[in-house]
């Protein structure tokens, strides 16, 4: 017998997870867990960011060759007094505690006034997720140590006098991290050397190295020209007009943001070559941008554009928008923003809102002014902006078919059949909404889809094949067919094809004529294998309804003509079976929305009573008869038309 689940819910069920635990438990919402490049990192940014608030010089990484990595700074040191309300060593609630940092207070006089940490999150992560960490302080003349297993004090904080050869002040952490947590232990190490020399860009003077003990490879950098030098270094090309670079800082009198806020900048324009582009805020690198990114390329459009306009250089018909200024720009961003709002605690993404306004609002002028005092360089740039403009408008006349989750999606007005069996299934492209509502009604459900068109459709011989879809009726039609537009010579991909009949039903007077001519004529041009492999046809509908009385021995009846010979005929044949001349009927049909559902089944859809035409190729050559079909319907041919109409008048029906 089955045991019944427990599904009890009650107090008991609500589990609070302490200190490190949601950590441990979910680790992929506090960093990657790909592998360990960025738990060290949050190490590394704290080391930066004593660099960043003056009291550092040097940072050092070792990569040990037991895969621990240890990170080395000349900073204040973290504080090891006991905290006033926590009753517990400062050093030892920043790595165990949550939330817990001397980043929090960002007024004047706070301990860090601009930082890259801002949660009081980030070295406490590392030591959950670190088999072993080893935390040493050096400061007021006395080293304190304390070790951690998973977040745990294994070994207490001890404290002692700085001996000959200590630091005076700063911290190194060695941290062991633990691979149940991370899919490989294994050190990036060209993403390593990056971050550093990025350290190194970011703040000139300090002093970044990296040792590897298992190749005895060291790696220093000290940039004293920050920004350009390593945007220069960087380049995939060469600059078509000199590196832009600058940097605005707010001071105690600025109206909107804090003392110190602002950004540093160096901006490459680049015609080849895949663009560089780095940022950072408070030195902490946001691969995936942000708000300052978009400040920067608010600032250098509206600055681009303000020269295009005053120079009036701007030809008629072209917009300007932002990614054609910024399409081929590199650029290195450094901001500082007092209170940094990240997306997530990896801070791969700058969330602050004003940070836009902050970057543009020094960009935009710098850039106005460096263009207008280098006319020549603003020429240029502003040539391609405009030669981009001009490309992406001509791009953006190209229509792709509309998709969803990466498949075409189907016409909201196509009505669908149930079958998926090929050589069954039917589409009618039904000319007219009443039509298609009253085939929907009398169509089999099982094979019969049905696709109404709203209107003329285009006529689509001259039109280029990647404009057919600006036209909504000839999209939906290449969707519901799963067909793409292809040519003589292609070799299209028929496999998503889901009718095996493409049926043209029209009216069948001029008017559906025409349309018929119209999508053949789409079918010929642009979809020429599904008529090569017979998958098109025109339905024929009855232009004549004839309602006769009874008869001698024969009842009341009803007979549908497709035209004047077949009306002639079934009159000839009422009048044979003793019909009364004039006691019948005629009705003539304007249109498929005047028949109801069970006629437009008797006559049109049933696959036992209908007429349905295959629409093949013929024997002449596909030159001779695409030479014809421009005549008959290209725009610059009335003459070649009319030549035609005077051969064969004689031999076409008119109906008035």
């Amino acid at each position: 017998m089955a045991t019944k689940p427990n599904t009890e819910y009650s107090e008991n069920s609500i589990r609070v997870l302490k200190g490190l635990e949601p950590v441990k438990q979910r680790p992929g919402m506090y960093t990657r867990t790909d592998n360990p490049l960025h738990v060290i990192q949050e190490v590394l940014d704290n080391a930066a960011d004593e660099s960043l608030a003056g009291h550092g010089k040097k940072i050092k990484v070792i990569v040990h060759a037991d895969g621990s990595i240890t990170i080395e700074d000349d900073g204040r040191g973290i504080p090891f007094g006991m905290h006033p309300e926590e009753n517990a060593p400062v050093i030892e609630l920043v790595f165990t505690q949550l939330h817990a940092g001397g980043k929090f207070d960002k007024g004047k006089g706070g301990a860090y006034s601009f930082s890259g940490g801002l949660h009081g999150v980030g070295v406490s992560v590392t030591n959950a997720l670190a088999q072993r960490l080893e935390a040493t302080t050096y400061r007021e003349g006395k080293v304190a140590r304390l070790v951690f297993s998973g977040g745990d004090v294994i070994e207490s904080l001890t404290i002692r006098s700085a001996a000959e050869g200590d630091r005076k002040s700063g911290t190194t952490v060695r941290v062991w991290p633990d691979g149940k947590y991370f899919e490989s232990l294994v050190f990036p190490m060209a993403q390593l050397a990056h971050l550093l020399r990025s350290k190194a860009v970011l703040m000139p003077g300090v002093t970044v190295t990296l040792v590897q003990e298992k190749t005895k490879e060291t790696q220093t950098w000290v940039f004293k020209g920050g920004l350009r030098d390593y945007l220069t270094q960087t380049l995939p090309a060469e600059p078509f007009i000199p590196l832009f670079e600058g940097e605005g800082f707010a001071d105690a009198q600025h109206e909107t943001f804090a003392d110190g806020e602002g950004a540093s900048w160096c901006v490459a324009f680049t015609e080849d070559g895949q663009p560089v582009r780095e940022s950072y805020v408070n030195l902490i690198p946001t691969s995936a941008g942000g708000t300052h990114e978009l400040g920067l390329r608010d600032g250098l459009f509206s600055a681009v554009k303000s020269f295009i306009d005053m120079h009036s250089l701007l030809p008629k018909g072209v917009k300007l928008l932002p990614e054609d200024v910024f399409a081929r720009a590199s650029y290195v961003l450094s901001t500082k923003v007092l209170d940094p709002q990240f997306q997530g605690q990896i801070k791969e993404r700058l969330n602050s809102r004003d940070a836009l306004r902050l970057v543009s609002g020094f960009v935009r002028p710098a850039l106005e002014l460096w263009l207008n005092q280098n006319v020549e360089y603003g020429k240029k740039l502003a040539e391609m902006t405009i030669k981009a403009a001009q490309s992406r408008q001509k791009a953006g006349q190209k229509v792709e078919k509309r998709k969803g989750s990466g498949v075409a999606v189907l016409p909201g007005k196509l009505t669908d059949c149930e079958s998926r069996d090929l050589a069954e299934n039917e589409v009618f492209l039904v000319e007219g909404d009443s039509a298609g509502g009253s085939a929907k009604m009398g169509r089999n459900k099982e094979s019969q889809a049905i696709l109404p068109l709203r209107g003329k459709v285009l006529n689509t011989w001259e039109v280029e094949r990647d404009r057919l879809f600006a036209n909504n009726e000839i999209h939906d039609i290449s969707v519901a067919i799963g067909v793409d537009p292809h040519g003589p010579d292609d070799s299209p991909d028929l496999s998503g094809l889901r009718y095996g009949k493409i049926c043209i039903l029209s009216d069948a007077d001029v008017d559906g004529s025409h349309i018929q001519v119209l999508l053949l004529t789409l079918f010929f041009k642009h979809f020429p294998k599904l008529i090569d492999t017979g998958h098109v046809f025109v339905a024929r509908p009855p232009l004549y309804r004839v309602d006769a009385p009874a008869r001698g021995k024969k009842p009341a009846s009803k007979a549908y003509a497709l035209d004047e010979g077949e009306l002639t005929v079934i009159l000839d044949k009422l009048r044979k079976e003793g019909a009364r001349e004039g006691a019948w009927t005629i009705s003539r049909f304007k249109g498929l929305g005047e028949m109801n559902a069970e006629q437009l089944w008797d006559t049109t859809l049933n696959p036992d009573t209908r007429r349905l035409l295959p629409i093949q190729l013929g024997s002449s050559d596909f030159a001779a008869t695409t030479s014809l079909m421009s005549k008959l319907m290209g725009k610059g041919e009335a003459g070649a038309r009319r030549d035609l109409m005077e051969l064969h008048g004689d031999s076409v029906e008119l109906d008035v």
